[in-house]
């Protein structure tokens, strides 16, 4: 059974079990917008209707560990384990948001069980957000005609005022355009256009920009609407710079690093290459600008920041090689290795469209045996104890020559690297 059977399953039974209690429960939000467009959920929130707080949550005692979310906010995780797999529902009642202050946690949240779904509905962000589904009878519930909004590929607001009261909204709109591959519908430009930014910190941007990165199979479409909805004079006049002047190759680029990224196992740089796809069009300053806006440091022990930095630095390299291949030798391969992967210089000019000599900088690399990283240093500190040198500054600095022969002279053998270490070592260097 896969993770959509067994979520629905589970819905079937807590909406069930709210119909004898006198309730309904209705599904909502992302898990409906995702089956009308084909996609298979792995999650799901569900609202439920005409139940106290209290009879709802004895009622999901007996469903699974149930993990209250701020009693105010009347949030509920389920989680519970089916063929050793974790599933995970968010449960609620109906809410009542009030914006009470400034940022992004201004809000007052209130759960009210005996909420109509058009009250429920309107406080969403977009209409292909605010749809309901009865798990029960299948019935869809679209007060706002989500469902006509996705067949035409549109996205639009449900209410301007509720919209207006969180800021994230806007960035939102940006990655679901990717996405979702859709269009903001006029209105909603201008309602976006009006929405002040400047209360959003860094990690929220960030968590934005990361679903446009790596959900998107086009996220040159959410490039766009971020331009259009006023996101980059705001928050990133780098970008706004760099679209009027470059805009077609750089959605040109970033979409064929969106297809090139599954070369890259790894999520710290398949977020790399993204983030490198769009620094190639800025100048260094502008990248270390759009990198602390973002506030993107090291991920999973990998300094992304500095890669991204080193790496749209080097995104003509492969070009540029390939035009004085005659003269271009192999360490200098060796010693690019050591700065950065060869993959990923790889990846980012056929990203760029420069597969000619993109193809012919990973044919070398290979050969060279540098397609990942540089070689490993084969002159270790134990050697060095070995030739009788004490332990101090003057062992760092003999690894460290060696190493640099060792890359610009290729050689594999440890006995090479001994030699040139005793002569350091006579030399007194």
């Amino acid at each position: 059974m896969n993770n959509e059977n067994v979520l629905m399953q589970k819905i079937r039974h807590i909406a069930e079990a709210a119909r004898q209690r006198g309730g309904r429960a209705l599904v909502v939000g992302g898990f409906v917008r995702d089956q009308m467009l084909g996609h298979s959920p792995k999650d799901a929130d569900i609202e439920v209707y005409g139940i106290e707080s209290s009879d709802l949550r004895q009622m999901l005692d007996g469903f699974g560990r149930v993990n209250c979310v701020g009693e105010s906010f009347q949030v509920y995780k389920l989680s519970w384990r089916e063929r050793k797999v974790r599933h995970e529902l968010d449960i609620s009642l109906p809410r009542y948001d009030r914006k009470i202050s400034r940022g992004h946690r201004g809000f007052e949240v209130q759960g009210n069980p005996f909420a109509t779904t058009e009250e429920a509905a309107r406080r969403r962000d977009f209409t292909i957000n605010a749809m309901m589904l009865d798990p029960l009878t299948d019935e869809l519930i679209d007060h706002f005609g989500g469902r006509e909004d996705l067949q035409r590929h549109l996205l639009r607001v449900v209410d301007e005022h509720h919209f207006a009261e969180d800021s994230l909204r806007v960035l939102r709109a940006m990655q679901f355009c990717a996405r979702f591959e859709l269009k903001v519908e006029p209105t909603s430009v201008d309602i976006c256009r009006g929405v002040d930014l400047s209360d959003l910190p860094p990690e929220r941007l960030w968590g934005e920009w990361e679903k446009l990165l790596t959900k998107a199979d086009r996220p040159s479409l959410g490039l766009r609407a971020g331009q259009e909805l006023g996101i980059y004079e705001k928050l990133f006049p780098c970008l706004e710079t760099a679209m009027q002047r470059h805009g077609a190759p750089m959605c040109e680029t970033i979409d064929r690093a969106a297809a090139l990224k599954v070369l890259l196992p790894e999520y710290p740089r398949r977020i790399t290459l993204m983030l490198a796809a769009i620094g190639a069009f800025l100048s260094r300053p502008e990248r270390e600008m759009l990198l602390q806006s973002l506030g993107i440091f090291t991920m999973e022990g990998y300094d992304v920041r500095r890669k991204v930095l080193v790496l749209s630095g080097e995104r003509k390299r492969a070009r540029d090689w390939f035009a004085q291949r005659e003269t271009i030798e192999d360490k200098e391969f060796r010693f690019l290795a050591a700065r950065l992967e060869p993959k990923l210089v790889y990846l980012l000019a056929r990203a760029r469209g420069d597969d000619a000599a993109a193809d012919w900088f990973w044919e070398n690399a290979r050969r060279l045996g540098v397609p990942e990283k540089a070689p490993d240093p084969l002159l270790q500190g134990r050697h060095l104890l070995e030739l009788g040198l004490s332990p101090g500054p003057r062992m760092g600095k003999t690894i460290n020559a060696v190493y640099l022969r060792q890359l610009e002279e290729g050689f594999t053998e440890l006995d090479a690297a001994l030699a040139i270490a005793r002569g350091l070592i006579e030399e007194g260097a």
